[in-house]
């Protein structure tokens, strides 16, 4: 059986999406799609198991 590794989000409300992403890639680093930024999540006493 498969697990949940992850719910919820935050979702923002704009005019102007593509300049919104444009502003989230290049004041915070953030790739975005067509769906949002994913984050990944690390696990704290083993940060290179994801």
């Amino acid at each position: 059986m498969k697990k949940v590794t992850g719910i919820g989000g935050i979702f923002f409300k704009c005019d102007d999406p593509e300049k919104t992403k444009g502003w989230y890639h290049k004041q915070l680093g953030l790739n975005a799609d067509a769906d949002g930024a994913n984050f990944e999540w690390y696990q704290g006493a083993q940060p290179d198991q994801k």
